[in-house]
């Protein structure tokens, strides 16, 4: 069992679905308040063939999940889904459309955090054309902003229910409206006053890829690739483009390629690996920062809880980069390397981890 829930209150959220005679609700609730769990919010969600009941509750320190299952079938009920929740997240569902909305409207950057968010996703990623895999079982939502990307959104603890399908429906018309896409091209201003493009990688930059390796030095490539490569392989910039289990963005300053960042899944669900290269001249102008920042919120909407780089113990570049970034960072040795974690959901406290005054300076020396 989780330690956490053994020492502290938690709070869930779950759909159950009741008989149809009245009393029943009352008797769920009735039960729950007899282990002292306090219900903080109810909602009826119509389905076909009747409706399912959410219930958010807040349970005292020692409480199972398990026995709240137990109280909802002692009255005839079935659990359809349960999962943590946070009080702060829990407001009506019109606010947290609306507040979704806003959010994508602001930054493009974040539509899939926004979708992930409004839906209670465990994640939401950007698919490409042709890889959105049928699903019958109720826990994958599509979403098309326009017509040129579709966002998939997969929710392991409850089916979504078709009102939840019409609510992003209706919200994709209201971004794509809005000319809004998920993986549209964003813009920043460096530190010179130059203006950046972020945008992804696809094959056809193949080229100029290339060419930003030719430009960089032997010394910001090793940083990048831990090797001793001077020119890159042409066989490797389709995978570096189109990485298998990942994402490739790019900075551009008008069509010259200047950064390239990856972010990469790995084997744990919670950690994506990130990657950077900036070309030398335009290193210390906020592009890697930029470019950590919206991977970083990629990452978070894909459900990842932090982001992972590992660094030459003697190379700041990255390390100072992230710690430039919104996101809190900390640093540690491991395996004769710098592991820089970066958290990006905001729920989450920074890794159990002290980045000691030792270490610090030892990669600032």
């Amino acid at each position: 069992m989780d330690t956490t829930t053994a020492t502290q209150p938690t709070t869930w959220r779950l759909r159950i679905r009741l008989d149809d005679r009245p009393g029943t609700l009352a008797r769920v609730t009735t039960r729950l308040a007899a282990r002292d769990c306090n219900v903080l919010g109810l909602s009826v969600l119509p389905v076909p063939g009747g409706v399912i009941d959410e219930i958010v509750v807040s349970t005292p320190a020692g409480t199972e999940p398990a026995s709240l299952i137990d109280d909802i079938r002692a009255e005839g009920g079935r659990c359809v889904g349960i999962t943590r929740a946070q009080v702060r997240q829990m407001v009506d569902r019109t606010t947290a459309a609306l507040r979704a909305a806003g959010a994508a409207l602001r930054d493009q950057a974040a539509t899939a955090e926004a979708v992930r968010t409004m839906l209670g996703a465990d994640s939401v990623r950007v698919a490409e054309a042709g890889d959105v895999e049928s699903d019958q079982s109720g826990h994958l939502a599509v979403l098309h902003l326009g017509t040129d990307t579709t966002l998939v959104a997969r929710r392991g603890w409850a089916p979504f229910t078709e009102v939840e399908l019409a609510r992003v429906a209706a919200f994709g018309e209201v971004l794509t409206a809005g000319v809004i896409a998920a993986g549209a091209p964003s813009a920043v201003i460096a530190n010179n006053g130059a203006g950046i493009v972020l945008r992804p990688g696809t094959p056809a930059d193949g080229d100029a890829v290339a060419d930003l390796h030719a430009r960089c030095s032997a010394q910001t490539l090793f940083a990048r690739y831990h090797s001793g490569l001077r020119t890159l392989p042409r066989r490797w910039l389709h995978r570096l483009l189109q990485p298998p289990r990942g994402k490739t963005l790019l900075a551009l300053c008008g069509t010259e390629v200047i950064g390239m960042a990856q972010l990469i899944r790995t084997n744990d669900p919670a950690e994506a690996e990130i990657s950077l290269l900036v070309e030398d001249g335009w290193q210390r102008q906020g592009v890697g920062t930029a470019m950590i920042d919206r991977l970083g919120a990629i990452a978070r909407a894909e459900g990842h809880r932090r982001m992972i780089a590992w660094c030459l113990s003697q190379e700041t570049g990255f390390e100072r980069a992230a710690r430039s970034s919104v996101h809190p960072v900390t640093v540690r040795y491991e395996d004769s390397m710098l592991r820089v974690a970066i958290t990006v959901d905001p729920s989450l406290q920074p890794d159990d981890v002290t980045a000691t005054t030792a270490t610090e300076g030892a990669t600032r020396k």
